[in-house]
């Protein structure tokens, strides 16, 4: 229930921190520049009671002023400040009243001394007279009239001056709390921005993801028609094993390059199933980079695209060689491969869904600075590169490769 009452007044009073900080910093500079003066003018400290009573009136009177700018707290910014114009007046007004009253009632001093100086006088040294003068008190008719003739302009005076003390307050709440809220407005859409982003990515690798099914359950179909039951049994423990260790990562976390090198070595076991003799795999990767973040996955699609327009259409062996370097700071990871020299069967069409994946989620992850290129080679063969900025992971031990 104090939960929802909170909740009730966050929304009923925005800012209300913010409010009370600063009416509180400006009432108790106000008392202070009193006191200090007070201190300085060698003033009595009897009505410093009736001051600290003045401060409280004037908290009060700031509040009720930062209820109503709540009122226009979704408006514009131009009616804002209309608003607080309108608030201070009255709010200035009993001020300078209370501030009168306090001046006409309060007790009086029982006496005041002044100095008058003597003038000099041949043979004589400088002297001074103190006069002792007493106040009496205002008499009933002395105040009437001074209420009658002085007491409107008093007020008016009064008024003016406490309005911009108002003033000054609305203006500094103003620009404070349009500042925390262009804050918050872009706390917000930076969190908006990251949810689509993470979106983006997941849902750009659950495109992939079916798309390697397929083709794996193609291959295994392929085998059981041909009963090759041990390579068809050997596929479904890798293909278990793949989906088993990808399954345990976040789409939007990054992985160490050497837990992506070990995923794709399980996929090329699956296809190395099918090509016993037409596939081989080369990997050249310093062990200095295995560390290196890099998103999940990201080679699959390239090293799928690689065995079915490079392996599955030709009768040659082909080589699939995967390496990666660094480079000005950033990470360039390569696959290739040279499409062999035998006998050639067209390649299926494709969508290019997959290598137009990894270039989105390169896009979507690091933005300007990845990069992502793709073209055949000039003696034959396909080369894709991708670079992304090189981030380090903690030192690990260097994963082998499976051969």
């Amino acid at each position: 229930m104090l939960s929802s009452l909170l909740s009730s007044l966050r929304r009923r009073l925005p800012d209300l921190p913010l409010a009370a900080a600063s009416i509180g910093g400006f009432w108790l500079f106000y008392f202070l520049t009193i006191l200090l003066r007070m201190a300085l003018l060698d003033e009595s400290f009897r009505a410093i009671e009736y001051r600290a009573l003045g401060c409280l009136v004037g908290v009060v009177l700031t509040f009720i002023v930062y209820i109503v700018l709540t009122r226009a707290a979704d408006e514009p910014i131009r009616i804002k400040i209309i608003a607080a114009a309108i608030a201070c007046l009255p709010a200035a007004a009993i001020f300078s009243t209370f501030n009168l009253a306090f001046a006409l009632h309060q007790p009086l001093q029982g006496r005041a001394v002044i100095t008058q100086r003597a003038e000099n006088s041949p043979g004589r040294s400088e002297a001074a007279a103190r006069i002792q003068i007493t106040r009496p008190p205002l008499s009933d008719e002395t105040l009437r009239s001074l209420q009658r003739q002085r007491v409107p302009r008093l007020i008016a005076d009064g008024l003016v001056t406490w309005y911009f003390f108002f003033a000054a307050w609305a203006s500094f709440y103003l620009a404070m709390s349009s500042a925390a809220q262009l804050r918050r407005a872009e706390r917000r859409a930076a969190r908006a921005e990251r949810v689509a982003q993470a979106a983006q990515l997941k849902a750009l690798r659950y495109q992939v993801n079916p798309h390697f099914l397929f083709n794996t359950l193609n291959s295994l179909s392929a085998l059981v028609m041909a009963r090759r039951e041990e390579e068809a049994e050997e596929m479904i423990v890798n293909l278990s094993t793949f989906f088993r260790s990808s399954l345990t990562i976040e789409p939007a976390e990054d992985i160490r390059l050497g837990q992506e090198l070990e995923f794709q070595r399980l996929y090329l076991d699956i296809e190395q199933v099918r090509f016993p003799r037409r596939l081989a795999v080369e990997v050249a990767v310093p062990d200095a980079l295995r560390g290196a973040r890099v998103p999940p996955l990201i080679l699959q699609p390239v090293i799928e695209n690689a065995i079915k327009h490079g392996v599955a259409c030709t009768s040659a062996p082909v080589t699939l060689s995967i390496s990666a370097r660094e480079e000005d700071g950033r990470l360039i990871l390569m696959v290739e491969n040279d499409l062999g020299a035998g006998v050639r069967t067209p390649p299926s069409a494709g969508t290019g869904t997959g290598l137009v994946n990894v270039c989105e989620r390169l896009a979507a992850r690091f933005g300007e600075r990845a990069q992502c290129r793709h073209g055949p080679l000039p003696a034959g063969g396909y080369r894709v590169t991708l670079a992304m900025p090189l981030e380090h992971d903690d030192p690990i031990n260097p994963i082998p490769d499976r051969r």
